[in-house]
């Protein structure tokens, strides 16, 4: 009698990035990216129980093999009191300790960036690191999730990356319309965004 073997479960990836009107764009090109190479998305958006925060962003990174850092987000907000966001480098910096641990399992980190040379500045503590430039730009964050996540077998393409992006796009309005949200930046919608992207992308990337 033949028994199916158990599939292995998909690797996560802890993102963090900027929840803004600014990035949306940015934000669905990552998960479309993340899901070309068999992996799920995670992010602080699926937060939503009454356990304190940092504890819950922890056992998120924890329970990833790797995280995406994007520092793109550097300069003052225009809303009073000006200030900057420092929640993308802190959670890094969460990152960068549980690494050091290595428990419960191995975790890599990556940062990105959308302008060359400007984290020597903004974070010198890593100096030494090399970022990966998207140039702010859909096609730049695909070509660097390329360069990041180098995996036995096929590769996904950047045209392969485009077309599961472009399958998020088509859903996103129906997805806000259904989850009665004018943002991406909700639990629901990141859930459903995620399923969409996978989906996606075990039909393109067996054409």
């Amino acid at each position: 009698m033949l028994v199916a073997k158990p599939q292995k479960p998909a690797d996560e990836v802890f993102l963090n990035v900027p929840y803004d009107e600014k990035f949306k764009k940015l934000f669905l090109a990552y998960i479309a990216g993340i899901s070309a190479f068999g992996m799920v998305a995670r992010a602080t958006l699926e937060i939503t129980t009454s356990k304190r925060r940092l504890e819950r962003i922890l056992d998120l990174i924890r329970a990833c093999q790797f995280s995406v850092h994007d520092l793109c987000r550097v300069e003052l907000d225009r809303r009073a009191p000006r200030t900057p966001r420092f929640n993308m480098p802190f959670e890094l910096g969460l990152s960068v300790g549980h690494q050091k641990t290595k428990k419960p399992r191995k975790h890599e980190w990556f940062v990105c960036e959308s302008k060359s040379y400007r984290l020597a500045k903004s974070l010198s503590d890593l100096n030494g690191t090399d970022p990966f430039i998207h140039d702010g730009r859909i096609e730049g964050v695909f070509r660097e999730l390329g360069n990041i996540f180098r995996r036995p077998g096929k590769q996904p393409s950047v045209q392969q990356m485009w077309r599961i992006y472009v399958e998020l796009r088509r859903n996103l309005p129906i997805v806000l319309h259904h989850a009665g949200s004018a943002t991406p930046y909700t639990a629901r919608v990141f859930k459903e965004l995620g399923v969409i992207a996978s989906t996606a992308a075990e039909i393109i990337m067996i054409e």
